[in-house]
């Protein structure tokens, strides 16, 4: 038996709601529990209803989908839902769930609604590399969140999990490896040890170590990291 979902649909557009709602009729493991026309109700709506899934409208009047999620803690998955392609590509890149251009296809919004059973993320190998500009859409410390990249001093390895460590002093943990990471990160980002990855915009000074091995200080961080030496002549390159 195939589990049920509780949705909510988050549009400031009435007719695009109804047309949605219509396509999910054919899914009956979908069952609409809200909709929302703006940021200020969608707020409301989640913390009352709990969705499990959230189709969002990223461009509404006033505030965008993307700060709806910056605004209130959000656990469901998320499908964004968009009629201008340049957002929908920038929502694809932070790792929603899915997204989905207007006007949606059945067969589109299939595949969306199979992400969603299989819990199914978005391969980020598939990705373009990051850049210093870009932003992250990530579960950190079980809350949605965006995190800048230039924000991310170094990312170490915690499990099946990775410990992201912030410039603003703050970490947490995210559903990522560490070759994931090492597949989009930009340049300025370097692997010093198979459990620590770190940003060379952040590093104050090496020191050696023992055994030919180096230890690496990071604003902001009081710990150094120990760099094994088969990275050290990478590193010392990238710092030159």
């Amino acid at each position: 038996m195939k589990k049920h979902y509780n949705a909510l649909i988050v549009d400031d557009e009435r007719l695009a709601r109804q047309d949605l709602k219509d396509l999910l009729k054919d899914f009956e493991n979908i069952h609409i529990i809200g909709e929302a026309d703006s940021v200020a109700a969608a707020i409301n709506s989640i913390e009352e209803l709990q969705p499990d899934v959230i189709f969002l409208d990223i461009q509404m009047p006033g505030e965008s989908g993307f700060e709806l999620l910056e605004k209130t803690k959000v656990t469901a998955k998320i499908i964004f839902v968009t009629a201008y392609d340049e957002y929908a590509i920038r929502a694809f890149e932070i790792n929603a769930l899915d997204y989905l251009l207007k006007p949606v296809s059945p067969d589109r919004l299939r595949r969306a609604i199979e992400r969603i059973e299989n819990q199914e993320d978005i391969d980020l190998a598939k990705m373009k590399r990051l850049t210093n500009i870009d932003h992250l859409f990530l579960m950190f410390n079980n809350q949605y969140k965006f995190i800048p990249i230039k924000s991310v001093v170094c990312i170490t390895a915690a499990g099946d999990y990775s410990e992201l460590f912030l410039c603003d002093g703050h970490k947490g943990l995210v559903q990522k490896s560490m070759k994931e990471w090492d597949d989009r990160l930009p340049e300025n980002f370097c692997r010093i040890h198979r459990s620590s990855i770190i940003n060379l915009e952040y590093v104050e000074r090496l020191e050696e170590w023992f055994n030919y091995s180096y230890q690496v200080y990071l604003r902001g961080i009081k710990e150094p990291f120990v760099m094994s030496r088969r990275y050290a002549a990478k590193l010392k390159e990238n710092l030159k």
